[in-house]
């Protein structure tokens, strides 16, 4: 039997074109807010567009789906995948329109690109390199290349043992963070043609 790929639905805008790319590399995708489904998938996919503090509230909002996700996650061995604010959202906090916390899975915080360059513009959007840090090792999936982002701001990790991959925007932005069977990536693999789907069907093969 296939495995169930649970793709997180709680108003995250890209919800749709994440899944057809899902469903492209050949994945059985279930979109749901159902803890129980949560609870008994193989895999989870945590997408996010927008601001931090919306995509917070609206995870929230949906009854028992963070309790779920942390079970399965966490104490069932699930791996996990957060695109762009749902990579975000893995962090402490997040610092845009206010303060508001966020999962906590991975410390740190999400902070406005400030470059150093005042010539480079904010929103960084475009295509960028992936350039992998020492600690991607374990974390077969990512590999170096080129991936499509579109954010204005920047997960910044506490201990750089949990980034994964970086990639340059006036200055070094996280491109992906992790930590066991927990994956982040800043980029939109959805939007990454081959690179992207070559990413997610390495997910649907990780055994973190």
């Amino acid at each position: 039997m296939a495995e169930v790929i649970a793709l997180v639905d709680y108003g995250a805008g890209n919800l749709h074109s994440v899944e057809n790319a899902l469903k492209r590399v050949g994945a059985k995708v279930t979109v749901t807010a159902d803890p129980d489904v949560l609870r008994a998938a193989d895999r989870i996919v945590l997408p996010g567009v927008g601001s931090f503090g919306a995509c917070a509230a609206g995870l929230r909002a949906e009854k028992g789906v963070i309790e779920a996700m942390r079970e399965r996650v966490f104490v069932g061995g699930a791996p996990f995948l957060g695109i762009c604010v749902g990579m975000q959202l893995l962090a402490t906090r997040g610092l845009e329109y206010g303060e508001t916390p966020g999962l906590g899975w991975i410390d740190g915080e999400v902070r406005l690109i400030k470059p150093t360059d005042i010539s480079v513009k904010v929103p960084h959007m475009g295509w960028n390199d992936v350039a992998l840090t020492p600690h991607a090792k374990g974390h077969d999936i990512i590999e170096p290349g080129e991936a499509y982002f579109l954010h204005s701001y920047h997960f910044h990790a506490n201990s750089g043992k949990d980034v994964l991959a970086m990639t340059d925007h006036g200055g070094g932005l996280v491109a992906a963070v992790g930590r066991d069977n927990i994956l982040g990536v800043q980029f939109h693999p959805e939007k990454s043609q081959s690179y992207g789907l070559n990413l997610l069907s390495r997910f649907l093969e990780w055994k973190p």
